[in-house]
């Protein structure tokens, strides 16, 4: 398949908004640097989603417009210079929303995830969020069980959600509750 090449872009396309905050990688193993994502990491980040997710991946200019648009928050995590994990939010009034979020399969296991749902949850409680959303695939046990140990309950199911018919499940946060202590707890990723 022939994916679009990303380069320069014309200087009259819209730019993301500034929001290219330094990151602290505390909390990251060893070798491990976060930091927001950019429109070059956009090539990169969508041959992870398209090795990770070949039935669900997001188009390429589904990331770009993602990127551009001032609720939305990015990071990639990279290792050795390349990017390996990869999650995306948003905030609107009292909700936050997990947009997507992946590691590759080689750096499971490490508490990559964790540590960008964390960075998450910090970022929409600063932008006033109260709840935080997301969906999971209900064959992704795994992923389940990581929302589920932080604090995440499941409200809901979208049958056939997913490309070939895979139900969604909607699970749910309160980012001020006493389940979130996970949240509460951990060092803020952003200082």
């Amino acid at each position: 398949m022939n994916q679009p090449s990303i380069g320069p872009r014309p200087e009259t396309e819209r730019q993301p908004p500034d929001h290219q905050e330094p990151i602290d990688s505390r909390g990251l193993p060893g070798g491990y640097l976060a930091r927001p994502m950019t429109l070059s990491d956009v090539e990169s980040v969508h041959t992870l989603e398209s090795r990770l997710f070949p039935d669900d991946a997001w188009p390429v200019d589904m990331f770009l417009a993602e990127l551009c648009h001032p609720v939305r928050r990015y990071t990639v995590v990279e290792f050795d210079g390349c990017v390996v994990a990869y999650a995306g939010m948003m905030a609107v009034a009292e909700t936050g929303d997990v947009q997507t979020i992946a590691v590759a399969p080689e750096h499971e296991g490490l508490g990559i995830g964790r540590w960008l749902m964390t960075r998450m949850h910090h970022q929409a409680v600063r932008a006033g969020a109260q709840v935080m959303m997301l969906e999971v695939r209900a064959d992704n046990h795994r992923a389940q069980r990581l929302y589920e140990s932080m604090g995440y309950s499941a409200i809901h199911r979208r049958r056939g959600y997913y490309a070939g018919g895979c139900d969604a499940i909607i699970m749910q946060l309160d980012l001020h509750g006493p389940s979130a202590t996970t949240t509460k707890e951990a060092p803020d990723a952003n200082r």
